[in-house]
């Protein structure tokens, strides 16, 4: 096994400028490639992952491999998914020249990657990706894939992990951790499909090239999903409804938006023990789903 990756480079934005400059690749802004020069934040994203040896990794955008080399340093295979082609035929040559040959290096767009799918392989723009059940996800995601890779991972778009640590913009981190009377579709996406814990925050100073937001890491343990499909069908229609005017009162969205008289909203409101001034941000994960099971029998 290579020795401690973290004790050889003490200095990673020098190695990251020196890389850049070596390749004659400049980091894509469109490629939203800002990348981590703080040792102690790669690490902590492996320590929050309990890497076990017999672990399988799946990473999202691995840049200059920093983050896959320390994962594969505890875990049994990475997996690792990088758009920029130039980065693509770099890496490999990279990561064998470290020391590693449990890194698989996939050149594709994750937003096209399915996973255990093989029978969907030879579908144009596609590419399967073979993975245990318990695979992890741990990744310096782009902030522009970020909301749509959350989406994707999390409702089970393509087989869901068993974990997902992540690095993400601040807000992003703050919203999915969000308690009710801060709540957004993207804190219910969240709080539905997992258990997430904010972690640590990550300044912008810690990125070359600098970005204009803050970013954290966010743990997301994965859980099974309360509703079946007809009724998560039913919350996000309500949830949509709900939060499409958020300044408005909840009882005013959902008796618009549903084509209901308010008294009928307020009273389903208190069914879930909230109040008739509430917004959709005041509601818990629990108030969202006892709605669910109202609505769907008065709609029926």
């Amino acid at each position: 096994m290579p020795q401690n990756y973290y004790n050889l480079n003490k200095n990673l934005r020098r190695e990251t400028e020196q890389l850049c400059q070596l390749y004659g690749l400049r980091p894509s802004h469109r490629h939203s490639q800002n990348f981590l020069i703080e040792p102690r934040f790669y690490q902590k994203l492996v320590e929050v992952a309990d890497i076990q040896p017999t672990d399988e990794i799946l990473e999202i955008g691995p840049g200059w491999g920093f983050l896959s080399m320390a994962l594969a340093q505890r875990a049994k295979k990475v997996t690792a998914v990088e758009l920029d082609q130039r980065l693509a035929e770099i890496l490999p040559t990279r990561f064998l020249a470290g020391g590693f040959n449990n890194i698989t290096l996939i050149h594709h767009d994750i937003l096209s990657v399915v996973i255990n799918r093989p029978e969907l392989d030879a579908k144009p723009g596609l590419i399967n990706i073979t993975l245990p059940t318990s695979y992890k996800l741990v990744a310096n995601l782009p902030y522009s894939i970020t909301s749509l890779c959350l989406k994707r991972f999390l409702s089970g778009e393509v087989e869901r992990p068993s974990l997902m640590v992540i690095m993400v913009q601040k807000e992003v981190a703050l919203r999915l951790t969000a308690k009710p009377g801060k709540m957004s579709l993207l804190s219910l996406l969240g709080q539905y499909y997992s258990q997430p814990t904010y972690i640590a925050e990550v300044p912008a100073t810690n990125f070359w090239p600098k970005p204009q937001v803050d970013s954290a890491i966010v743990s997301l343990r994965l859980i099974q999903p309360a509703l079946s499909g007809e009724d998560e069908r039913w919350l996000w229609r309500l949830a949509r409804i709900g939060f499409s005017s958020r300044r408005k009162m909840l009882k005013n969205n959902l008796s618009a938006g549903l084509k209901i008289k308010e008294s009928v909203v307020v009273n389903s409101l208190t069914k879930v023990q909230q109040n008739a001034q509430c917004r959709a941000q005041d509601l818990s994960i629990d108030q969202w789903l006892g709605l669910v099971g109202i609505f769907k029998d008065i709609m029926i």
